[in-house]
């Protein structure tokens, strides 16, 4: 499909006001929409929790600390499991029926052709029928099931590796925590309400639809790293089954693919000041396209994606990843130490500095400032 060029043209500082706009990073909202939001950017990151929540801080003026707890373990109106890549991920409840259906398109990560992982997948199931149990409990209730110690072993794995296709089938979900000990159940016992099954496809074809939404414009393989670090032709066959829905868009000199729909409004953002501190495993982050040098010059890319898939803090300018930082809690203090990439100009520092004391507001602490 030839790449299309609006009358105006399309530039970078257009598209990441864009971009800015639809993860409320311009302009952040009121908690009422912790929900909404959490929907709108596709999910959040949740292997530190401590991210996610700082995620939605960024986002959400006004957010209180335990509202992500509540919103998880009490309302339920969040559900915790693992989902894209694998990783864990916090997402609506309302929609989960939606992810669920496009997750059981997996192909890879033993969702296929491993009869002990199938064995495995619905012993953890009918364990785990409304009871929440801990990960030891859940492997001996898998043992007597099975009548197998070695699938047992499977489930007392750390990293859970051998529980994600449970996850991605629907018939396991995290449950809160219990003396510091990672607890489970089922997202039909957890959520309220019933689970939506849709057209497995169709599912997917949603997904794909959301994630243009928020991380337009986009190429084959930064869709397929999003989704599941699969071959970029799987990421192509996701942009092509939405037909002509998607467009390919040329911004200056490099193409992505974007929503037909959202081609008038990106043309037409309109660029403001904005710096935001963004936490490690930020969803603007992980999902940001790795080859578009406008987001993230090349020379900086390891100080972004690091090894193990470890993603830092970064500080957000105008939408360009225009450092890393960090915070600690020292006794009392809480100090946050800002490594711009170059120089930045004075409002961005000026507005570092108040998410810093921003930060320090909602973590508790007095404001010890490097940079």
């Amino acid at each position: 499909m030839k790449a299309h060029r609006l009358p105006n043209g399309v530039f970078w500082d257009r598209v990441l006001a864009w971009r800015l706009e639809r993860h409320h990073l311009a302009q952040r909202v009121p908690p009422s929409r912790l929900v909404r939001v959490v929907g709108e950017i596709c999910g959040l990151h949740a292997q530190l929790m401590s991210s996610a929540e700082l995620s939605l801080w960024a986002r959400i003026d006004g957010l209180e600390r335990d509202a992500v707890n509540d919103a998880l373990w009490e309302r339920r109106t969040l559900v915790k499991l693992w989902a894209m890549r694998g990783t864990l991920h916090l997402l609506p409840s309302a929609e989960l029926g939606l992810w669920l259906s496009a997750l059981g398109t997996y192909t890879n990560r033993g969702m296929t052709g491993h009869p002990e992982i199938d064995a495995l997948t619905d012993a953890v199931g009918r364990a785990l029928d409304d009871r929440v149990l801990t990960r030891d409990e859940l492997a001996l209730a898998v043992e007597q099931l099975t009548g197998e110690p070695s699938l047992g072993e499977f489930v007392r794995f750390s990293w859970g590796s051998y529980l994600k296709p449970a996850s991605f089938r629907g018939r396991l979900c995290s449950a809160p925590s219990e003396d510091g000990r990672v607890r489970f159940t089922t997202p039909a016992a957890w959520v309220h309400g019933d689970i939506e099954t849709h057209d497995s496809l169709e599912a997917l074809r949603e997904v794909t639809r959301r994630f243009l939404a928020a991380y337009a414009p986009l190429t084959g393989r930064d869709l397929a790293l999003w989704w599941g670090g699969s071959s970029p032709a799987r990421g192509a066959r996701m942009l092509e089954a939405l037909g002509e829905e998607a467009v390919e868009l040329d911004v200056e000199g490099e193409r992505g693919w974007v929503l037909a729909r959202d081609l008038r409004k990106l043309a037409s953002a309109e660029p403001s000041r904005t710096a935001r501190l963004l936490p490690a495993f930020d969803p603007w982050v992980v999902g940001a396209s790795r080859q578009a040098a406008a987001l993230l010059r090349g020379r900086h890319r390891n100080r972004v994606y690091r090894p193990q898939g470890w993603i830092s803090p970064v500080l957000l300018v105008n939408g360009r990843m225009a450092g890393v930082w960090r915070h600690e809690r020292r006794g009392k203090r809480l100090r946050v130490e800002l490594e711009p990439f170059g120089r930045l100009p004075a409002w961005a520092l000026a507005e570092l500095e108040a998410e810093a004391e921003r930060l320090a507001a909602f973590l508790g602490g007095e404001l010890e400032l490097r940079r």
